[in-house]
């Protein structure tokens, strides 16, 4: 079966730049930088942080950002006294780090990312013949969330799909990848819309729709064992070959390698015909924290460099667009097809996550 060879560089060589920016800035290279910004970040924006002409633009507005990672949800557990802002992926855990550290509204939100699984293009063929996806041309397509939610329901295996007896590979339980719903944003905003779809397109709001779709919900992470807490992690895995055909990961990670890839054979995204964006919230915690993230917001270089790393600027659908015009083969730039759902509160999140890993 075909891989995405090129790709998997590019992802080492990613980490490479991280690591060796990330140390370089916290080594005390501040450059021309009068302000030092302490952070912690959802990690799929380190490599944003340490690109280097993001490290020049915040340099030239006066900051210098030291970035810490960690799971979204897993921030509300940390001690962030001494720090200016955290940076969460969604706004659910935005909102209970905003309330645990009274955070003045609104929270500034400098960009957003779909969810969308990754698949081979193998898998992907399979799950079209079988009515679990619709292709659009050989790198994009929009996967059946109801129809795979039924698969679910009835613990369907690659076996028993038409087609996928062809490729030896597609075995044992059908399934996407995601992380676990209780430390990360992106495993959380599966369930949230996971659960949207099977309650009938109604955002859970309580216990009875907890209860209804719980089931549901602990099929779909009991069948992974053990989960990591960061899309990267799962994201590595796939592009290297290893792990699951199905993967789900943030949009700009896939953004992100295009940069680096201008096509993968072997690639296919999926996008959801329900999903739910993960709208990047910044919860200041200095007045420092706060000038930093509107001018994430608002900084015009800042907001192109965004997009160079996949991520959707707010307000400006065009200029996500036009900047990704070469890598629509594979993006869905105006997410057409795409039904937004609505996240559940923190409070219910947190319960259906809980429920979802058995507790």
């Amino acid at each position: 079966m075909r891989r995405i060879a090129g790709i998997v560089l590019a992802v080492l060589l990613i980490g490479g730049v991280v690591a060796a920016v990330v140390t370089g800035r916290n080594n005390g290279d501040t450059s021309t930088a009068t302000k030092t910004v302490r952070a912690v970040i959802g990690s799929e924006k380190a490599e944003f942080f340490a690109d280097p002409d993001v490290v020049k633009a915040l340099a030239a507005k006066g900051y210098t950002v030291k970035a810490e990672t960690s799971g979204s949800w897993a921030m509300e557990g940390l001690d962030l006294k001494g720090y200016d802002l955290a940076f969460p992926s969604s706004q659910a855990p935005a909102d209970a780090l905003a309330a645990k550290y009274h955070a003045r509204e609104p929270l500034p939100r400098p960009f957003y990312s779909p969810l969308v699984v990754v698949a081979h293009r193998s898998a992907a063929a399979v799950l079209a013949a079988n009515g679990l996806a619709t292709l659009d041309g050989k790198g994009r397509g929009i996967l059946r969330m109801s129809a795979y939610l039924d698969a679910v329901r009835h613990d369907r295996t690659w076996q028993q799909l038409k087609g996928a007896s062809a490729h030896g590979e597609l075995s044992g339980t059908l399934y996407i990848a995601s992380t676990d719903p209780e430390t990360s944003n992106s495993g959380a905003l599966y369930l949230a819309a996971a659960s949207y779809v099977a309650n009938g397109g109604k955002v859970a709001a309580g216990q009875a729709d907890i209860d209804r779709t719980a089931p549901l919900m602990r099929k779909l992470i009991s069948v992974q064992g053990a989960q990591q807490s960061s899309s990267d992690g799962p994201f590595r895995d796939f592009v290297s070959g290893a792990g699951n055909p199905l993967v789900l990961v943030y949009e700009s990670q896939v953004a992100t390698l295009l940069t680096q890839q201008h096509g993968a054979d072997d690639l296919v995204v999926l996008y959801p015909d329900t999903t739910v964006n993960s709208d990047h919230t910044v919860v200041p915690l200095t007045d420092t924290g706060r000038a930093l993230g509107e001018l994430l917001s608002t900084d015009p270089a800042l907001r192109r460099l965004a997009v160079k790393h996949g991520f959707r600027p707010q307000g400006d659908a065009a200029e996500f667009t036009a900047a990704t015009a070469d890598r629509a083969t594979y993006l869905n730039q105006k997410l057409t097809g795409v039904r937004q759902a609505p996240v559940p509160t923190s409070t219910v999140l947190h319960e259906m996550a809980r429920r979802a890993r058995g507790q």
